[in-house]
């Protein structure tokens, strides 16, 4: 079996795979992904050599999209790309993704989640990522959906706010800014108590669940529950086609830029806060004048703590 020294330029690495091989084994350590799809090809299926071959080609761009996205962009099942990340010895698609962003990134991708070459522009990268992810939201914005989902918040008797890792910050000021409407909220950054919180919600209760991938272990378990317990659902997400998603009784999706220079997680993290904007903007209009009392009693209770 050919190997591919441009995957392993390490001579030792090398020797070491080729010794591997000549033993029989099936795939050598999972440390080179790139490796074991070019050594596995032949026991591949035909829709699982669909994938690889989807992959190989650029790998680069294989490493952020979903689950869902990857096997459509391939034109193969979900299905198909799980066997297909289980027969390179991975876990889960998350571990494979890992070790592929390992390899086929940049090290300024591995540290910044960017492909951003030396002596780019960060300043004009980053806002121009930002304008794009924004304007694409916004177009795919249902304003109606907005307006029902403020009305409903209102109508509730507790909004619970969720969020894990990165989505947490978005989360954190939702809160922050339904805590001036008045309405009451609830929310935290620890998994586990969201977890414990999403148990106790009721059929009077909303939950706003925001996740980038929509594919967390935690996210969707929190989510789950809360549902189970007979709250309204409702997802913000980058992929309308995540389990999340899918879960949800109303989704709204905030869009990357769709550029190859800066992560589509940041992007999107700016799209979701500018939408929990739009969101608290139409709960004060159906508010009114009750809305503006409520802030006037949030800013009296906060200057007080003002030199």
């Amino acid at each position: 079996m050919k190997i591919s020294t441009r995957l392993c330029t390490n001579s030792a690495i090398y020797y070491k795979m080729a010794d591997i091989i000549g033993t029989g084994m099936e795939k050598p350590s999972s440390s080179s992904c790139l490796y074991l799809i070019h050594s596995l090809m032949d026991t591949l299926s035909e829709r699982e050599k669909r994938v690889a071959e989807h992959i190989l080609e650029d790998p680069a761009s294989a490493v952020h999209p979903s689950i869902e996205e990857l096997s459509e962009s391939a034109g193969v099942s979900v299905s198909t790309l799980v066997r297909f990340v289980k027969k390179l010895g991975f876990k889960g698609y998350q571990q494979f993704r890992i070790a592929l962003a390992s390899e086929a990134l940049a090290p300024e991708a591995k540290i910044y989640e960017t492909f951003v070459d030396p002596g780019e522009d960060p300043v004009g990268i980053a806002f121009n990522s930002a304008r794009k992810a924004l304007e694409i939201t916004a177009s795919m914005i249902d304003r109606s959906a907005l307006t029902e989902l403020a009305a409903r918040i209102i109508r509730s008797n507790c909004i619970y706010l969720f969020g894990v890792g990165g989505s947490a910050i978005v989360a954190q000021d939702a809160m922050h800014k339904l805590i001036r409407t008045g309405i009451r909220c609830i929310g935290t950054e620890d998994c586990h108590m969201q977890l414990m919180i999403a148990s106790q919600m009721s059929e009077g209760s909303t939950a706003i669940v925001i996740s980038h991938t929509g594919v967390n272990k935690d996210t969707l378990r929190i989510a789950e529950t809360a549902k189970n317990a007979g709250a309204f659902l409702c997802v913000i997400t980058t992929y309308p086609r995540s389990a999340l998603a899918r879960m949800a009784n109303m989704r709204f999706i905030s869009a990357s830029s769709g550029s190859p220079s800066v992560s589509e997680a940041f992007s999107a993290r700016i799209a979701q806060l500018a939408l929990i904007d739009s969101l608290y903007i139409a709960i004060m209009e159906q508010l009114g004048e009750q809305g503006i009392d409520n802030v006037e009693k949030m800013r009296a209770a906060i200057a007080k703590r003002r030199m």
